[in-house]
């Protein structure tokens, strides 16, 4: 008995130990299983709010600097910036899939160029249904799916354009303009704003020739090499966006006319600026578009910490002659330091 009692004994303690074991095996699983799940909860609390910024097209200097702006607004107000916008202005399908990829995703705000007014209609439905927040920026839609709209007072650029050109022109001559490309909304805003400024205000200059530059540097000179080919007494060239400014260039120097045609452009790349030094540019209108991106990621910022942004922000262009360059806000608006927030 005494020798079953001892193995009876033996077999209860192992029991007891057994059971002790899985409790505190239960205990340690279930307290790291409560760590994992406030750490995810707490990680998912403090996650970074993302904002997307999709661009008519990343190529150009002008939208470099919007990029930049934009990446400054991330940094300062602690929120991510996903920049992505296609290659070209004129691809349209390519910033539809983007913009789409954004919503799909459920990026925390968005904010977009438009290429076209209509063609991003039915994404900008979707972001309404799903509660994100839109900004649109540079060129509007006809779209009321939107917050807030951030852009240069473009028909009030193209006004400045028309009244440089008339006072190098001493208010009377013919001109031609090189344009963008159809159904972009700010420029042409901008170009309606130069025609009708002519047309109201000086009525001894006339419009002979209109061409598009297709947002693209070969087109436009091509564009203006026609123009200056039809004719030969042109006295003064508006071009209304950056690649029509760069190949409107081109083409007055490729014909040795520069200097001798009044030239308008639009938007500012260092090329552009060393042009308005040679002469080759009589005046530039500038843009101030690292504002431009800055404010436009600063609106969704407000929005998500329940403010309210005003429905529409507007910039004014600066009209810059050779002689303003030396100014130090000049030289700040033309050549922002892109490459410190670009890194």
């Amino acid at each position: 008995m005494t020798t079953i009692a001892r193995r009876a004994g033996k077999c209860q303690s192992g029991l007891l130990w057994l059971l002790e074991c899985d409790a505190v095996r239960n205990y340690r699983a279930t307290f790291a299983f409560l760590i994992l799940t406030f750490t995810l909860f707490g990680c998912r609390g403090q996650r970074k709010k993302v904002i997307a910024v999709v661009p008519k097209a990343t190529s150009h200097l002008f939208w470099v600097s919007i990029h930049a702006g934009a990446a400054a607004a991330g940094a300062d107000l602690g929120v991510d910036v996903d920049w992505n916008g296609p290659a070209t202005e004129t691809d349209y399908s390519r910033q539809i899939q983007i913009v789409d990829s954004m919503i799909a995703r459920h990026v925390d705000g968005l904010a977009l160029a438009a290429q076209d007014r209509t063609a991003l209609d039915a994404s900008l439905d979707r972001a309404a249904r799903e509660g994100i927040p839109v900004t649109v920026f540079d060129s509007g839609v006809d779209s009321t799916n939107y917050m807030t709209f951030v852009a240069t007072n473009n028909y009030e650029a193209g006004q400045l354009a028309a009244r440089k050109l008339a006072e190098l022109l001493d208010r009377k001559g013919s001109i031609a303009m090189v344009q963008h490309v159809p159904g972009s909304n700010s420029t042409m805003e901008r170009e309606r704003g130069f025609e009708d400024s002519i047309a109201k205000e000086f009525p001894q200059i006339h419009i002979v020739q209109k061409q598009y530059g297709m947002s693209d540097r070969s087109k436009a000179m091509a564009a203006a090499e026609n123009i200056l080919t039809a004719h030969p007494d042109l006295n003064g060239i508006f071009a209304s966006t950056e690649p029509s400014s760069v190949g409107t260039a081109l083409a007055l120097k490729s014909r040795h006319l520069d200097g001798k045609i009044k030239f308008v452009a639009f938007d500012a790349t260092d090329s552009m600026i060393e042009d308005l030094k040679s002469g080759t540019i009589d005046a530039l209108v500038a843009q101030d578009p690292f504002r431009i991106g800055y404010e436009a990621v600063k609106t969704l910022v407000d929005k998500l910490q329940g403010k309210t942004p005003p429905k529409r922000i507007d910039l004014s262009a600066h009209v810059i002659v050779k002689a303003d360059l030396e100014k130090p806000e000049v030289r700040l608006l033309l050549k922002p330091d892109v490459n410190k927030y670009l890194k």
